[in-house]
């Protein structure tokens, strides 16, 4: 999560909590596979805390002690991190043939891709990057971690939409990867980009929202989910703070942030204390849980319900 360009992270408001309110996305057309999609995954990610996730047909939930597995070890140089990254996708199902390193003339976006049955589109992704100090565990190997853990569970889902898991190189230097992406979609293009959901930086307290670099529509379905699925969950303007997000709302793409940011972040972020023991798992695997439901419900939705 950048803040400028010589690793200074810029303060942040009093976080202050506000419940959302209903959200009104007026009439959403559902097929069949859709509903099918969407009522078995939410099923599963509804699932009392503490109770075992449901694993029905072709949905399969990671667990809390599968994420705390994966941050047993984290690539702490920025030279091993996109390496690591592949590796990763490939241990959780992902072939050859459905990754593509995305080169452009200053990054490389890796992005793995899942085919829908129609034209439409959704992004999830994180950046992989880390700035010089630390092991860049919280910021970002966690969202790594869920992007990637996001794919094995839909990897063998009928969706509708076709979704894009992306890790974004040099986030940290100003949203170099996500900018150079947007700036390679047309805007007839951009028209069948339904969403971007973005996950940076989790692990210190329970999802959030980062209202500043977040959609309105998908900030409010964050908050209707959370409190259907017993989510503790809350959003705030981190003043000054940017996210890979705000690259797609500036292109006309609905696109949030989910962070799991404490009051006590900026004594961690960017500093040498970003190491894998500051990161609670469960809060983790949360922040991948509600992805999930808003993916689900963005891929059962008509592609301009969140705009």
């Amino acid at each position: 999560m950048p803040s400028d360009l010589n690793d200074r992270h810029l303060g942040v408001s009093p976080l202050q909590s506000s419940s959302s309110p209903p959200i009104n996305e007026g009439p959403i057309s559902l097929g069949p596979i859709a509903t099918v999609v969407l009522s078995t995954l939410l099923l599963a990610l509804t699932v009392v805390a503490g109770g075992r996730p449901a694993r029905q047909d072709s949905v399969h939930l990671s667990t809390p002690e599968e994420f705390k597995a994966e941050f047993a070890t984290v690539p702490c140089r920025n030279e091993d991190r996109m390496a690591a990254v592949q590796a990763l996708f490939r241990k959780l199902g992902a072939i050859d043939a459905a990754m593509t390193i995305d080169h452009h003339k200053d990054v490389d976006n890796l992005i793995v891709r899942k085919d829908g049955t129609d034209t439409d589109t959704i992004v999830i992704g994180a950046h992989y990057d880390k700035v010089s100090a630390g092991c860049g565990a919280v910021d970002n190997w966690t969202g790594i971690v869920a992007v990637a853990r996001a794919y094995a569970s839909l990897k063998e889902a009928p969706l509708r939409k076709t979704v894009l898991f992306v890790a974004f190189g040099k986030e940290e230097r100003g949203l170099v990867g996500s900018r150079a992406m947007v700036s390679a979609i047309d805007k007839e293009q951009s028209k069948h980009y339904c969403a971007m959901i973005n996950i940076d930086s989790l692990g210190l307290t329970t999802p959030q929202i980062m209202d500043n670099a977040s959609s309105n529509k998908l900030t409010k379905l964050a908050g209707n989910l959370a409190e259907t699925m017993k989510i503790p969950f809350s959003h705030a303007i981190l003043g000054g703070a940017d996210a890979d997000s705000t690259s797609f709302v500036r292109h006309g793409i609905p696109a949030v942030t989910i962070h799991g940011l404490n009051p006590n972040w900026k004594s961690i972020l960017h500093t040498t204390y970003d190491q894998p023991q500051r990161i609670n798992a469960q809060d983790v695997y949360q922040g991948y849980r509600l992805a999930l439901a808003m993916l689900a419900r963005v891929d059962a939705a008509d592609c301009g319900a969140f705009r």
